[in-house]
């Protein structure tokens, strides 16, 4: 009756949780909200960069919205800002990660 409300809750997830979940399971995407130039100075392994201006091109890089999404930014802000965005197309499986500032493991530069 009420499955309006639970279209795509959001959950909080901790750097440490995120990282013994990223070294165990396959099919999670990492995804960096930052702008293209803040990506480029430092960002976590393997992640893909969407800036939050164009959150909505998710769809064409992870089109199956059950897909396990692991979200972050410099601080958490925009990530909250764009796994709301996520939860409203569809994406059911949104993980904020907060920010790469509480990251307390490797990191890299460039692509």
């Amino acid at each position: 009756m009420f499955n309006f409300l639970k279209k795509g809750s959001v959950k909080n997830i901790s750097p440490k949780e995120a990282k013994k979940r990223l070294e165990s399971e396959d099919a999670i995407v990492l995804l960096d909200v930052r702008e293209k130039a803040e990506y480029l100075e430092k960002h976590i392994p393997n992640s893909i960069n969407i800036p939050l201006g164009k959150i909505e091109t998710i769809e064409k890089v992870v089109p199956d919205k059950e897909t396990t999404l692991f979200v972050y930014c410099l601080s958490g802000r925009r990530a909250g800002n764009a796994a709301s965005q996520m939860s409203k197309i569809g994406y059911k499986n949104i993980y904020n990660l907060g920010g790469i500032s509480h990251w307390d493991y490797d990191t890299v530069s460039g692509k």
